[in-house]
């Protein structure tokens, strides 16, 4: 029987894991494009790539882009996802946070 509760709490945490990382991705995916809008029109890409990975921990791998245009501003985050330790190994694929936002004027 405790082999089958530790296999149990192993996948439990595994799955709060996951859900932990989409909650960081949409967040600096948020947090992101809040910046970049309320950046000058010239530097909103890098106030926007900087502020998402502000964000992170630092045991959460991934990528931050950013792009305006259009009078829009997006922001796409994209972490790895632990296994079991943050910081050690990563699964082969990637949870995506993605948000966007228009962008403000400067007078």
């Amino acid at each position: 029987m405790t082999p089958l509760i530790l296999v149990t709490l192993v996948l439990l945490w595994q799955f709060v894991l996951l859900g932990y990382t989409f909650t960081l991705a949409g967040n600096a995916a948020d947090k992101a494009v809040r910046a970049a809008t309320a950046a000058a029109p010239g530097e909103r890409e890098a106030a926007c790539e900087q502020a998402g990975r502000d964000d992170l921990p630092g045991a959460w791998s991934g990528q931050v882009s950013c792009s305006t245009g259009g009078g829009y501003v997006t922001a796409d985050v994209h972490l790895n996802v632990p296994v079991l330790f943050p910081g050690a190994l990563a699964f082969p694929f990637q949870v995506d946070g993605h948000a966007g936002a228009v962008e403000e004027d400067r007078d």
